[in-house]
């Protein structure tokens, strides 16, 4: 498959006002290295817990927030280089659908005007055809034609996030990053968005970046995710090689909280305590150190290089000291003497 898009060591930092009346700035390092591809018609995952840093990727790799440094390459150009009219043309091409479908939505505005205005503007549709295009979308995404006249409180979650998605689909892009799109609603209707999200990708061959904090919903739509901790990748690979045998500490306590709905299956996995850490003042070594049940001296002085333990798979964790040999079908029984702190 081609390689559609490709972010190499994406870095984003804030500067946050402290102390009285603000009197004090700090450095907040909200991404750091963060380095992923997406291949054609491929759905993309990055998971992990709130604050992590999953949001602030899916912005930055758009532009939303502009990157501190890093490379972003959208077939094959640099799209953090693009001038405004460039990145204008572009927006056509590369959508996001967020995650509280009713923010998202202008309240004064019917239905019909939310969609007809990227139309418009990108010369999607004219005057004359863009009532067709509009009711065209809502059919789409399970909505009647109806809905264009009605305004964003008249609708459920469910029905405001299908309205979220037939304004990113507005376009025809090729590209959609979806941030969150399940996480406000309920669970049957998580289910139809995600079976409505997974039929539009095939039909019209989209990609997605698709961000969330859940690694079972990941496992449903996604071919590869990443995980994050405190803005750093802290393990990659295939979605479900990775939800089967996680490597990193922190991916097996994402993995206790989704568990595998086959009694059949019998996985022990660490549930760990604690909440992320603060960005503005990171542990030292290894950020996850404070919350690890298998943490040695070394993990609180140094963070771990990154080591590609398969063809498919990488993680960064001083428990994997040493290289595996490649292969596509990882097998770990005892990834290293020092599994035992």
């Amino acid at each position: 498959m081609t390689e559609l898009l490709n972010v190499r060591h994406l870095h984003k930092t804030f500067t946050v006002n402290q102390g009285f009346m603000g009197s004090q700035k700090a450095k907040l390092h909200a991404l750091h290295d963060v380095s992923f591809s997406v291949e054609e018609g491929e759905a993309f995952g990055i998971v992990g817990e709130s604050g992590c840093g999953k949001s602030t990727a899916g912005r930055a790799l758009l532009r939303l927030i502009e990157p501190t440094s890093g490379e972003v390459f959208y077939k094959g150009e640099n799209i953090l280089k693009a001038d405004r009219a460039r990145m204008r043309a572009l927006r056509r091409e590369i959508q996001i659908i967020f995650q509280d479908p009713y923010a998202s939505l202008n309240p004064r505005l019917t239905i019909g005007k939310t969609l007809a205005e990227p139309m418009l503007l990108h010369g999607v549709a004219t005057r004359a055809n863009v009532q067709e295009k509009i009711e065209a979308a809502l059919t789409e995404v399970g909505l009647p034609p109806t809905a264009m006249a009605k305004y964003p409180h008249e609708f459920s979650g469910g029905q405001r996030q299908r309205i979220g998605i037939a304004r990113a689909l507005a376009l025809n892009p090729t590209l959609i990053v979806a941030d969150e799109p399940v996480s406000a609603l309920d669970v049957s209707i998580q289910a139809q968005v995600l079976l409505l999200m997974e039929s539009l990708q095939k039909k019209r061959s989209l990609s997605f970046v698709f961000i969330s904090h859940d690694l079972g919903v990941v496992r449903h739509f996604c071919k590869n995710v990443a995980v994050m901790y405190l803005g750093r990748i802290v393990e990659k690979g295939n979605v479900d090689s990775l939800f089967d045998q996680p490597l990193h500490p922190y991916t097996q306590a994402l993995r206790a909280a989704s568990p595998v709905p086959d009694p059949r299956k019998k996985i022990t996995v660490a549930r760990i305590e604690g909440d992320v850490a603060s960005a503005l003042s990171p542990p030292s070594g290894c950020h996850f150190h404070p919350r690890c049940p298998k943490a040695m001296d070394i993990c609180r002085k140094e963070y771990p290089v990154w080591r590609d333990v398969s063809l498919t798979r990488g993680v960064a964790c001083h428990l994997y000291t040493e290289h595996f040999a490649p292969a596509d079908d990882l097998r770990i029984d005892t990834p290293h003497q020092a599994l035992t702190p």
